[in-house]
């Protein structure tokens, strides 16, 4: 018996409901971590530009990997115990070699939030000793900022690395491959530290360096010193550099993201100053026409303008 064309479309109706009941159902996939290469034994992954969500499992942050005939070495742990499973599966997909070291590169949560799961392992977790009094006063903030995340939080526990360096300088090598660790008082945090590799020609800056979207200037942060950290960068002369935030890039364009905008606030913020401008006047006549380009600036930019004068006005 032929079926009428209104029961055809009830039925249509019917089915179309079910199935998008049933894919709203499925939980949601996350983050997919994947390494790319960037030179011989160097890989990243670069994380989502925007801010901490549900969907990226708050990995929007970039994760380095060195990978040496004597183990592996990680930039950086994640933001949770759940991501940090996804990067070490992600490690075993690129190499054998076990994970020897876990590497902060400073006190933000998508830094060292994965260290528990890396530690219980036995995995040694290092980080610059001016990271340690940061880690300790936010990680309960970080982890309440983190709630986003839902049941994608479930496990994580943040723990301070298990070793922590001094000075300037320190001197890594594991398997032939030097790595320096530089730290110049941090800049976004207080611990933020760039891990160089001199026969690559490769540098990870961690939050030292952000590109294609603004950087951050938050309580904990303070532009005079990220300006003296960047020096650093400027005197190694890096081809390759993986910043904290944005794509892989060179020298020039970490300068001119980076350190050239932090130059401008504070230039014309001491301006400000020296003249008697009152804060909202100063931020309002920030020219950010440069930097515009830059995701969220239309946002940040005064934000950063405003932290700035207030930062430079307490100096």
């Amino acid at each position: 018996m032929p079926i009428s064309g209104v029961t055809v479309t009830k039925r249509f109706v019917l089915a179309l409901a079910m199935l998008v009941t049933g894919l709203l159902a499925l939980p949601a996939l996350g983050v997919e971590v994947v390494f790319k290469p960037m030179a011989d034994g160097v890989y990243a992954y670069i994380g989502d530009t925007e801010g901490r969500t549900y969907d990226n499992e708050g990995l929007n942050a970039n994760i380095g990997l060195i990978v040496t005939p004597a183990g592996a070495v990680l930039i950086d742990s994640g933001p949770t115990s759940q991501v940090a499973a996804k990067i070490e599966a992600a490690v075993k997909q690129v190499t054998s070699q076990p994970i020897t070291w876990v590497i902060n590169t400073g006190g933000q949560d998508h830094r060292w939030f994965g260290n528990g799961y890396f530690s219980a392992k036995g995995i040694e977790t290092i980080a610059h000793i001016d990271a340690q009094a940061d880690m300790t006063a936010r990680a309960l903030e970080q982890l309440d900022g983190l709630k986003v995340l839902k049941e994608r939080l479930d496990g994580t526990v943040p723990t301070l690395p298990t070793r922590f360096v001094t000075g300037p300088d320190t001197r890594l090598e594991l398997g032939g491959t030097v790595l320096e660790l530089q730290h110049a008082h941090g800049g976004h945090t207080p611990g933020d530290m760039l891990v160089w590799l001199p026969q690559k020609n490769v540098l990870f800056t961690g939050d030292l360096v952000f590109v294609d979207r603004v950087l951050g200037l938050q309580p904990y942060s303070d532009s005079k010193t990220w300006i003296g950290s960047f020096a650093m960068i400027d005197a190694l002369k890096p081809a390759i550099i993986v910043p904290g935030h944005g794509q892989v890039t060179d020298l020039p364009t970490a300068q001119a993201q980076t350190r050239d905008l932090l130059l401008a606030l504070r230039a014309h913020m001491k301006n400000a100053l020296d003249n008697g401008v009152d804060v909202d006047a100063a931020v309002k006549s920030f020219d950010g026409k440069p930097y515009a380009h830059l995701i969220h600036a239309d946002v940040w930019i005064p934000q950063l303008a405003n932290h700035t004068y207030l930062e430079m006005e307490r100096e």
